[in-house]
């Protein structure tokens, strides 16, 4: 019995994404064999299997869409995890000090001294007790 288009076209969709699947597979393990990224390719595996098992709210053709782009994003070191933004901004709060208390500043962004509170909260306090040597009178 002859096939529909419709058939046909579902069959050329699904041989296609197969493919795909099989495409990202090959040419991730080739980056992991040359000593690529194996924690990116570790991620996308975990995602690959959750993709296939229907473990994730997307469809199967997205969510291994999705899992390929973002290994390919980590390869070309293009994924970031927000620590640089992160010590960028840190920093950037203590460029607003007088400069003889900037110093101190990037103490306490570094952790030094007593920190309290939180975000939820209001906001962090953050403390650090410097000892002054008072200058002799003339």
């Amino acid at each position: 019995m002859p096939s529909t288009r419709a058939e046909i076209s579902y069959r050329s969709w699904g041989l296609a994404l197969c493919a795909t699947g099989a495409l990202l597979s090959a040419t991730a393990a080739g980056a992991a064999n040359r000593g690529g990224l194996p924690e990116a390719q570790r991620i996308y595996q975990q995602d690959r299997a959750a993709c296939i098992s229907g473990e994730t709210n997307q469809d199967r053709a997205t969510c291994l869409r999705e899992a390929g782009a973002a290994l390919q994003e980590a390869r070309r070191r293009g994924l970031d995890d927000g620590d640089a933004e992160f010590e960028r901004n840190r920093l950037l709060r203590c460029d607003r000090q007088p400069p003889e208390d900037r110093p101190d500043c990037v103490r306490r962004m570094n952790g030094e001294g007593f920190t309290s509170g939180s975000v939820e909260g209001g906001g962090i306090y953050r403390e650090l007790v410097v000892p002054v040597v008072p200058r002799e009178r003339n």
